[in-house]
């Protein structure tokens, strides 16, 4: 008996030893510092897998997407003519400069099975022969449907009895930041170059001066790659690859592309009527970036500041104010201007468009008739210059005419602007388009004058040499 209870002892006495060193070296304690309930902080944790093998549940697949683009993408090689600089010889000899030939090279969209293909409008500015290989190595000429200079898109079309493959536009508009894309062209001359990225800006705008909102992306794009495509993970055509941001002329992080709302719509308006019908809202829009802007505040606005409306234009028809803050148009919300240009440069005269802004604190929506472009860019000069309202022909007593709204830094000390220019070298001028023609052919080497009529009512003449 006393074995057996000398037995339990030393088990006891072993068990607590064992017990005391399995606390000692292997347990550890958990400590938590906590200085107040205020002071501890909340970290939410993901339930996703986050594993390699969870991550690839949802795998994005470009492989679609590239066999379908690849064979609508075709090379474009541009070959134009270059002439010598102009010499004293030639003015007095009558000597022809030397013409040089030169091949630019870039992309194009295939975009109807008979033929048609988009790309960008410096690919194949003044082409002397424009030449088109397709994916299958097969080569056309190409003829010059139309262009569009603002948006740097055209038209070109080769012949073919052969049905081509070709892309279907997408909606530019719900395109979203953070979606993968597909750069589809030919750079440096390597054709059916495919790359991918995602969109990382909308509504990019890269000139203070012209109306811009290209979709920004970090895919590869580089020389050659102009007029290629962007397209969604569908395959869907929602951008035409444009510009690249660089010092070195090559890519270094930074593309962009002309929507394909704003392409398609082109295209159509080329195709239907030769030109690019543009309706305009007819506001300025105040430069946010100004110290007079800044210090009203105008630099943190989400939306479009009303800087001034055009007389006779759907904005004033439809009671637009300066001062107004254009909030929204129909379903898009607008925060910048550039916003705001980009979708309405798919739209055309005459279209209505539901404006929603902000006047005084008060939201108002107005629908706005959106009406022709009423001031152009005359060529040789860069004046500004728009039709005559009601108001001039009345102030000035005449019915034809364009007034000069605005000129370079060079022509300001001649006091040109609010002038309405009535002839071109005895020529009547009757509207915008007519004077943007006529000074057009105006000739680099000649002598030409333009009349025009002051605010006294009194002719002047000015001589362009």
């Amino acid at each position: 008996m006393k074995k057996i209870a000398s037995l339990l002892l030393v088990s006891v006495f072993a068990g607590a030893i064992t017990l005391g060193a399995y606390k000692l070296f292997f347990e550890k304690e958990s400590y938590k510092w906590v200085t107040s309930e205020q002071e501890t902080p909340f970290l939410s944790t993901s339930n996703l897998d986050t594993s390699a093998r969870g991550a690839g549940i949802n795998k994005v697949d470009f492989t679609l997407a590239a066999e379908k683009t690849v064979h609508s993408v075709v090379h474009v090689k541009n070959m134009t003519i270059s002439r010598g600089p102009s010499s004293i010889a030639e003015f007095f000899y009558g000597y022809e400069r030397q013409q040089t030939p030169q091949v630019g090279t870039g992309s194009g969209v295939i975009i109807s099975p008979d033929g048609y293909i988009v790309t960008n409008n410096h690919v194949i500015a003044n082409s002397s022969q424009l030449e088109v290989t397709l994916n299958n190595n097969k080569t056309y000429e190409a003829e010059v449907i139309g262009t569009d200079a603002d948006s740097d898109i055209a038209l070109i079309k080769i012949d073919t009895d052969d049905a081509l493959p070709y892309l279907a536009f997408g909606d530019s508009d719900h395109t979203k930041i953070g979606e993968w894309v597909l750069a589809v062209g030919n750079p440096f001359n390597l054709t059916s170059t495919v790359t991918a990225g995602i969109v990382s800006a909308k509504a990019r705008s890269l000139s203070p001066t012209r109306t811009q909102s290209f979709i920004q992306t970090d895919a590869a794009v580089n020389p050659g790659n102009s007029g290629g495509a962007l397209v969604n993970t569908n395959g869907d055509l929602i951008g035409i690859n444009t510009a690249i941001t660089s010092q070195t002329g090559s890519y270094v992080g930074y593309a962009f592309a002309v929507p394909s709302n704003i392409a398609k719509k082109v295209v159509e308006d080329i195709m239907e009527f030769g030109n690019v019908q543009k309706g305009l809202l007819g506001i300025s829009a105040a430069n946010t970036k100004s110290k007079a802007a800044i210090e009203m505040g105008l630099d943190q606005l989400e939306g479009v500041y009303v800087a001034g409306v055009e007389e006779e234009s759907g904005a004033d028809d439809a009671g637009l104010l300066e001062g107004d803050i254009i909030k929204k148009v129909d379903n898009i919300d607008i925060q910048k201007f550039s916003e705001l240009t980009g979708y309405l440069s798919a739209k055309r005269p005459g279209d209505v468009v539901r404006v929603t802004l902000e006047r005084d604190g008060e939201s108002l929506v107005k629908n706005v008739t959106l009406k022709k472009q009423n001031s152009v860019i005359l060529p040789a000069t860069s004046f500004k210059v728009m039709n005559l309202t009601k108001e001039d022909k009345k102030k000035f007593g005449v019915s034809k005419g364009v007034k000069i709204i605005d000129v370079p830094q060079g022509y300001a000390r001649y006091d040109l602007t609010n002038k309405i220019i009535i002839e071109l070298d005895g020529e009547p001028i009757s509207n915008i388009e007519d004077a943007k023609e006529k000074f057009g052919q105006i000739s680099r080497y000649g002598r030409t004058s333009f009349t025009m009529i002051n605010a006294n009512g009194e002719k002047e003449h000015m001589i362009l040499q």
